[in-house]
């Protein structure tokens, strides 16, 4: 499966002039070189992802993709799959983690069902792509076909297109989706099952043993499904095909994208997969509780902004670390210089 037609051009946008005049502009700012640590490599990042020695980050999308995954009836999860609706209905109704931390941070929210296996009224923030009630067990045969997997691709780059502003942020909700990205970490990274996948909703021990072992049987069953594009087919899901398609337009289209946690970032780890210049664009929120994720930032070569525990998804750390991004790029654009302040350097 190529479907090369299905992907935009990602150009490498690594600008050394450019990087120059970003860096040039930091270290003339009125403090220590260097002083604001991290925060310096943000804003290098955002102007370079952007373009421009005076990065603005304009009206920001969260978009959460919600799907259902057939391999959930092997257990692989401490919840059942009710929940995957249940929270798509929470996020629309405001009461959810990403739901409250998109309204404190001024971030529009779009909640997406790629697969959901429950019908919703059509209501604002809602956009309906579902491509069937959940995919296929993996552990039986491929989660989706060659075509489903193209149109769930199709779709994510259709929901960006429609979006506006300059920064994506990433968000899914699906019951049984860490086992899907440990599955894509596994086979894309060539890493051990058993170091990708961890006890997800809050597995017990004996949870998280029988979760490896019907992982280990989905790679044997899919060991030919190595390309990209066959791997995300067989292994799934709905959600994360559909945040690829996101990810590859955002990208072409320059938006930074912010990676949340392990589904999201799996997505993107796809994507990067196809098209090579993904990460550049991509900025890491957070590094979360659940083993793989950090494997799979290091793989992308991104460096998280923060580590809190986290393991929730939907979105959630993007959002905490959104305000990050937004002090990153007005540093650049409103901090004072030694000479515009009248302050004097140290002697050389």
């Amino acid at each position: 499966m190529t479907h090369d037609d299905l992907l935009p051009a990602v150009p490498d946008i690594a600008d050394a002039a450019l990087a120059a005049r970003l860096q040039a502009a930091l270290d003339n700012k009125t403090k220590p070189l260097g002083a604001l640590g991290r925060l310096e490599a943000l804003a290098l990042r955002l102007g370079t992802i952007l373009g421009t020695e005076s990065p603005a980050l304009e009206a920001p999308q969260m978009l959460v993709c919600a799907a259902d995954h057939g391999l959930a009836a092997r257990g692989v999860s401490a919840y059942p799959s009710d929940v995957t609706w249940q929270m798509v209905e929470n996020f629309l109704a405001g009461g959810a983690a990403v739901s409250v931390l998109a309204r404190q941070h001024g971030l529009a929210l779009t909640v997406a069902d790629c697969g959901v296996r429950r019908d919703f009224q059509p209501r604002p923030g809602l956009v309906q792509r579902r491509i069937a009630a959940g995919t296929a067990d993996a552990s039986a045969g491929p989660a989706m076909s060659a075509a489903q997997c193209a149109q769930a691709i199709a779709n994510g780059r259709e929901i960006v297109r429609a979006l506006p502003g300059n920064a994506l942020l990433l968000g899914e909700m699906g019951i049984g989706n860490s086992s899907a990205a440990a599955l894509l970490l596994a086979r894309l990274a060539d890493i051990d099952i058993d170091r990708c996948t961890g006890a997800g909703t809050g597995l017990d021990a004996d949870g998280l043993a029988r979760k490896r072992a019907v992982l280990r049987e989905v790679l044997a069953l899919h060991a030919g499904a190595t390309a990209p594009l066959d791997a995300l087919a067989a292994l799934g899901g709905f959600e994360i095909a559909t945040l690829v398609g996101a990810v590859l337009q955002a990208a072409e289209e320059r938006r930074v994208i912010v990676l949340d946690g392990f589904i999201a970032s799996a997505a993107v780890l796809v994507a990067q997969a196809l098209r090579p210049h993904v990460a550049q664009r991509c900025v890491a929120a957070h590094v979360s509780a659940e083993p793989g994720h950090a494997l799979l930032l290091e793989r992308l070569q991104l460096e998280p902004l923060l580590n809190l525990g986290l393991r929730l998804g939907e979105g959630s750390g993007g959002a905490l670390a959104w305000p990050l991004l937004e002090s990153a790029c007005r540093i650049v654009r409103e901090m004072a210089s030694f000479e515009s302040a009248g302050v004097s350097r140290k002697d050389a």
